[in-house]
């Protein structure tokens, strides 16, 4: 690490440390979990890059899901899930920070469930979680073992609800789905009462989770990628670092 790096993360920790109780937040992408083994979307081996018989963000599509369901979940159950990873060091920091309470909130766009296996008790998931079924039909909840189990007793591997039938459905928000109300109003209240955000491990090209930060009126805005991202500009510190790199204190 260069030695402007290491200034820019000292200053970083720094604010961390100066935080007022509770007016941290912490807003990450699929850059956070990378580290615990789990791909990203668009870095040159994230899924994107990947060859499939269509294109991966077809593939987690809603309109793909309702009209292929069996090669929609032969796709999910083998590049989605991700079930032995393991929390890395930034799940494990922002646990602590919330723990200490300088820490208000995580703001996620992982569906990965690793925040809360960390320990983080304030999580917001702006695109569901896989650890999270519903029935389709009826509403049933099902845990994503009994997904698995559903799907390897069905003819076709489309899992169907055992009470009526309905296809069991991932609760991860698919492309062409709208947010969830309630935690995007959640994640939006969090933000605007921060005085320190914390974006990481994200591009900042899905919207309307990346347009969260327009509601940021603190004092330091902070992003973490390895990559520059459209709202570098707008930011009081860049640090283009691994995530767990830059918690790792």
């Amino acid at each position: 690490m260069d030695k402007a790096s290491e200034q820019g993360i000292e200053t970083f920790r720094q604010w961390v440390a100066k935080t007022r109780p509770g007016r941290m937040v912490f807003f990450g992408g699929a850059g956070v979990s990378t580290e615990s083994g789990i791909p990203d979307f668009r870095s040159p081996d994230g899924l994107y890059a990947q060859k499939y018989p269509h294109p991966p963000e077809q593939m987690i599509s809603r309109s793909f899901f309702d009209a292929h369901p069996a090669e929609f979940f032969d796709f999910y159950c083998d590049r989605m899930l991700a079930l032995d990873a393991q929390p890395n060091q930034a799940h494990r920091k922002l646990a602590e920070l919330e723990q200490a309470g300088t820490l208000s909130a995580v703001i996620t766009q992982n569906i990965d469930g690793l925040h809360q296996k960390a320990g983080s008790k304030h999580v917001y998931e702006l695109h569901g979680s896989v650890l999270r079924n519903f029935c389709m039909g009826c509403g049933a909840g099902c845990s994503v073992k009994n997904l698995l189990a559903l799907r390897a007793r069905s003819i076709d591997g489309v899992p169907r609800c055992p009470t009526c039938g309905g296809i069991v459905k991932p609760d991860v928000v698919l492309y062409e789905e709208p947010l969830d109300d309630r935690t995007l109003s959640g994640a939006v209240a969090a933000i605007k009462r921060a005085d320190l955000l914390v974006v990481a491990g994200t591009s900042l090209a899905v919207y309307p989770a990346a347009g969260l930060i327009d509601f940021f009126t603190g004092s330091h805005l902070v992003i973490v990628n390895r990559t520059p991202t459209p709202r570098d500009q707008h930011a009081d510190l860049c640090l283009a670092a691994n995530v767990g790199e830059v918690f790792d204190f």
